[in-house]
């Protein structure tokens, strides 16, 4: 579809799962399980987290950032994904698409700078546990907060407008699920070298940078966690990580597979790499809050006791 832009397409055709169309409606099953656990459980984070005072402590209220990051994420996807999975909704407008690519990939290196933060959470209140109360204080999460948001933005900033510097004339089939970066610099006419070279810079900085943070911060906290005498002191603390760890490889292995993959495994059928991009988008989101409930003896006791009432006495 041609519009009067220096772009010349107006339209993207989003395939959905290439290969699998015949299949699409039952891929919406699940994708629409995924999105409303993660809105519900998200939820249930953030209500627990506001009502029980126990909970305002810096680690919750980075766990509250990321429900929050997450619901936005499955929000910028799914909606769309369901649209082309049940309703036959595969267009998707140029600027759409583009706006689309730019909130999927900031709200990913939010994500991963969250990630950084609770592993520094972590390294304090196991490393140096005396200057946990001043050293990780509101304003500081906060400040902490702005820092991950002001990196994703400056960081994905660029993309769009060198999207937008390209010149699409003739491809328009986007055979992907959703505006991925490379997925629609793939449709563009011309030399792209600027575009890949700049998306491999930020997957390669974003990723070798904030899991650097994190092995080290791990490194020191399982090095203070041996110097404890006791066995009952070294598994409460480790405790506290496991949580944290489960979201960590949720959120990093299908990511690091779905990069590798786009770029270099060119035997990987297509569907297989586009069943693993939703995956990296969805399942991390979803999986978040189940981990956190389970793991965490204050949340899970607050939601039981949001859900199950005292039994009335007569």
């Amino acid at each position: 579809m041609a519009g009067n832009d220096t772009h010349l397409i107006a339209s993207f055709f989003l395939v959905g799962i290439p290969g699998l169309e015949t299949f699409h409606c039952w891929f919406g099953i699940p994708v629409c399980l995924l999105f409303a656990l993660t809105l519900l459980g998200n939820c249930i984070i953030i209500a627990t987290v506001k009502l029980e005072p126990s909970l305002h402590q810096p680690m919750y209220f980075f766990l509250c950032i990321l429900a929050t990051n997450d619901m936005c994420l499955t929000c910028s996807t799914a909606l769309k994904m369901l649209g082309i999975f049940w309703f036959d909704a595969h267009w998707i407008d140029f600027d759409a698409c583009v706006t689309q690519m730019f909130f999927i990939h900031a709200l990913c290196i939010m994500e991963s700078a969250i990630l950084v933060a609770m592993a520094f959470d972590r390294f304090v209140a196991i490393c140096i546990p005396l200057h946990y109360a001043s050293i990780l204080t509101t304003p500081m999460v906060i400040k902490i907060g702005l820092a991950g948001l002001s990196r994703a933005i400056l960081m994905t900033m660029p993309g769009p407008f060198l999207v937008k510097r390209l010149l699409y004339n003739t491809k328009f089939v986007i055979r992907h699920a959703y505006c991925e970066h490379m997925a629609v610099v793939k449709m563009a006419s011309g030399n792209t070298q600027v575009n890949r070279i700049y998306g491999i810079f930020i997957a390669l900085s974003v990723t070798t940078f904030d899991l650097g943070l994190i092995i080290t911060s791990y490194i020191k906290i399982l090095q203070a966690v041996f110097r404890l005498s006791s066995q009952n002191a070294r598994s409460k603390a480790l405790g506290t990580c496991v949580a944290h760890v489960c979201t960590i490889l949720a959120f990093y292995t299908p990511a690091l597979f779905t990069f590798l993959t786009h770029r270099f495994g060119k035997n990987v059928p297509p569907s297989i790499h586009i069943i693993f991009a939703i995956l990296y988008l969805l399942v991390s989101p979803a999986v978040n809050p189940l981990v956190y409930g389970a793991k965490t003896k204050q949340i899970r006791d607050r939601v039981v006791s949001l859900f199950c009432s005292p039994k009335q006495k007569f």
